[in-house]
């Protein structure tokens, strides 16, 4: 785990702009393992492989984490403070669909039973992660929801 997550500069895409970007980022991860493409915008990535709640086809979504206290990747439902929530969120959520998810980070991946976090737990995470990435403030300013934020455990080794 990096010393520091903390990440304040760069410019917010707009959404049209996040997709189109997502799309490119896609195929520069599926196809290299180098820092260049793996840690963009100063924050490290993983690639999300989920099915959709409707159509049934497995989608890809490039996305920053960052590391909870206890180690585990946090993914941020943000859409750059859209007013809503982004589709894979939706796709993610619906447990029929994903009961599991893929997640890939360089050249290591597992299959993760996600957490949406709420309560006590959301605000704890919420704190910590916006002292090190304050932009995040800036998204939730921008909306009236409730950015969600992900935890992507790895399988207990037994």
């Amino acid at each position: 785990m990096p010393d520091s997550q903390k990440y304040t500069a760069f410019e917010t895409p707009t959404e049209d702009e996040i997709v189109e970007l997502s799309k490119m980022h896609i195929s520069a991860l599926e196809s290299s393992h180098d820092d260049l493409v793996w840690v963009a915008a100063g924050m490290s990535h993983v690639l999300l492989t989920i099915i959709g709640r409707k159509s049934g086809i497995e989608r890809k979504t490039p996305i920053p984490y960052w590391r909870d206290a206890n180690g585990h990747r946090i993914v941020v439902a943000s859409f750059a403070g859209a007013d809503k929530n982004p589709s894979w969120f939706h796709n993610l959520a619906d447990k029929v669909a994903n009961p599991t998810i893929a997640v890939r980070e360089r050249d290591f991946g597992y299959q993760s039973n996600v957490e949406i976090l709420e309560g006590d737990d959301y605000g704890a995470t919420w704190a910590a992660l916006t002292a090190d990435r304050p932009f995040y403030n800036d998204y939730q300013a921008k909306t009236t929801r409730r950015i969600p934020l992900i935890r992507l455990p790895e399988p207990q080794q037994s």
